[in-house]
């Protein structure tokens, strides 16, 4: 088989970064004066930064704001966020068997790592600025093997790449949903990671 590649997705995969982000957006809303329903930013996190904004400005200021918004994320987004239940033995078990871990997110790669770094996540590749099947591109040439994401969006990915999409429950996509959009797996949250691993090597040994 290929040597183990897998990919992961950053916000609810692989860190909790609702607070930071809520955070964020309180601080934008007092920098330009607009409103934003912070609740219902958080609850949908996934599609891109200026898609999220375009719910809250109008179209002609949403570039303005998420150039606001990547200025202020470092202060505001960082220090809140934490791990995912799972997420460093998720890294821990790809490593163990040789293998390399990529993120790829729809955050900007710049933020994603800072993240990373913070938390000390140790990942081998970060791409960032692309979601659904711009995720593809990144994953074919880094050659992953499997995507992991919380996500619909993260199983068309995975689909447009040719590799399985394992996905977990821990977004805001049902696991009927993450099903539906192809996902060959369905973990409660990444702590079932490991195991679940070692399944998909066993049965590709074995093919």
């Amino acid at each position: 088989m290929p040597l183990l590649t897998v990919g992961f997705d950053l916000d609810m995969t692989l860190v909790d970064s609702r607070p930071g982000i809520a955070a964020t957006f309180r601080a934008l809303s007092a920098r330009t004066g607009v409103y934003v329903d912070v609740d219902a930013v958080v609850s949908r996190l996934g599609p891109p930064l200026r898609t999220e904004l375009a719910h809250w400005f109008p179209a002609e200021q949403v570039e303005a704001a998420a150039l606001a918004y990547r200025e202020l994320y470092p202060a505001y987004a960082i220090t809140p966020t934490v791990p995912m239940p799972g997420a460093v033995a998720a890294i821990e078990a790809v490593h163990a068997q040789g293998g390399r871990v990529l993120v790829v997110t729809a955050k900007m790669g710049s933020l994603a790592r800072l993240h990373l770094d913070h938390l000390g996540l140790a990942v081998d590749e970060v791409d960032g600025d692309l979601f659904a099947e711009q995720k593809a591109t990144a994953l074919r040439t880094h050659g992953a093997t499997h995507y992991v994401g919380d996500h619909v969006a993260d199983m068309v990915a995975a689909r447009t790449a040719g590799v399985p999409g394992l996905a977990v429950a821990t977004g805001p996509c049902s696991a009927e949903e993450l099903r539906a959009a192809g996902a060959e797996l369905v973990l409660d949250d990444l702590t079932g990671f490991p195991a679940a691993l070692a399944d998909v090597l066993r049965l590709a040994l074995q093919e």
